[in-house]
């Protein structure tokens, strides 16, 4: 597919995660097979106010490409100077964030909460779209509660404002992560507009995946969750789609990648930072195996390098 003038080669991208999706994190991602990934959401008024942790948010490596950088914000001439600010870093794609259930986004009018206003959301897609001279996307949600399912009115709005694709994650904000995907709604945008629609939730296997793409015919999947700690899901789901043959990694090679993505964590952040943000990983990569409810809870006090040595030493002789 394209979005704009970007070619997406593949069947699987990675979605935007706050607070994991980093750098590091899309690099392995991406390296395992996603054809296209999202920074985490960057705050427009922090750009702004020109604070250098959401500047930092927007750093792109090579190994991440094509990537778009994620903003949000509820208002329209802000989010336009933080699109043309993000410039810099050389994204083939500026992301527009309306699906955020969390309170600190959503309560403030940014993320979800735009969706209960379908006039503005076009407002801040046209002003992002006439600031750059890159493809503007938009990713939403089902509606903001289950007396609001408006994704289809939303996504048609920003369609006629300029953007080039819509994601959309089949819950609503008062759902936050729980009961299942609804695909029917993912279908229902698809069918209405004439741009790419990329679907988004609850793909946790190759079969989720084809069952995604089958039912609504959408363009693209955007895997988020189910990525941590199983990047091997990306080289799942192209195997699955290229008719070849995939076999679930063992421990030690679930521990090899943790090991490398956890370093490369470090050496963009530090290991005081990086270790500590570690922690939000290791559980997920040592789930499934004998002991890991043990482990996990020892994986929430590594603090150094050497510890993670020492935890997956532990997790590789308990097996």
């Amino acid at each position: 597919m394209k979005i704009g003038d970007v070619n997406i080669n593949g069947y699987a991208a990675l979605a935007p995660m706050a607070g994991v999706g980093d750098k590091a994190f899309r690099e392995l991602c991406m390296d395992f097979g996603a054809c296209y990934c999202v920074s985490e959401m960057v705050s427009s008024k922090g750009i702004s106010y020109n604070s250098e942790k959401s500047a930092q948010l927007m750093e792109l490596s090579k190994g991440e490409h094509p990537c778009a950088v994620q903003i949000f914000g509820n208002e329209p001439e802000t989010m336009a100077a933080a699109a043309k600010f993000a410039l810099k870093y050389k994204p083939e794609i500026i992301d527009i964030n309306m699906g955020c259930p969390a309170p600190k986004i959503s309560g403030g009018g940014a993320g979800a909460a735009l969706m209960k206003d379908p006039l503005l959301c076009g407002e801040i897609v046209k002003a992002v779209r006439s600031a750059v001279d890159i493809p503007v996307t938009v990713k939403i949600r089902k509606g903001f509660d289950e007396d609001n399912i408006n994704a289809v009115e939303v996504a048609t709005v920003c369609e006629e404002n300029g953007a080039f694709a819509v994601t959309i994650h089949g819950r609503t904000r008062a759902q936050y992560y729980s009961g299942v995907v609804d695909l029917d709604i993912i279908k229902e945008v698809k069918s209405a507009l004439s741009i790419p629609v990329i679907g988004n939730g609850d793909v946790c296997c190759a079969d989720d995946c084809k069952r995604m793409y089958d039912y609504t015919k959408c363009d693209l999947v955007m895997v988020g969750r189910g990525a941590l700690g199983n990047p091997f899901l990306f080289t799942e789901i192209n195997a699955a789609f290229n008719g070849d043959r995939f076999s679930k990694p063992t421990l030690e090679e679930k521990m090899e990648v943790m090991k490398r993505h956890i370093e490369k964590l470090v050496q963009y952040k530090g290991e005081f930072v990086g270790m500590k943000e570690a922690r939000a990983h290791i559980p997920h990569y040592l789930k499934g195996f004998s002991g890991a409810a043990k482990l996990r809870n020892d994986a929430c006090r590594v603090s150094t390098l050497s510890d993670l040595y020492k935890l997956i030493d532990k997790a590789q002789g308990s097996c």
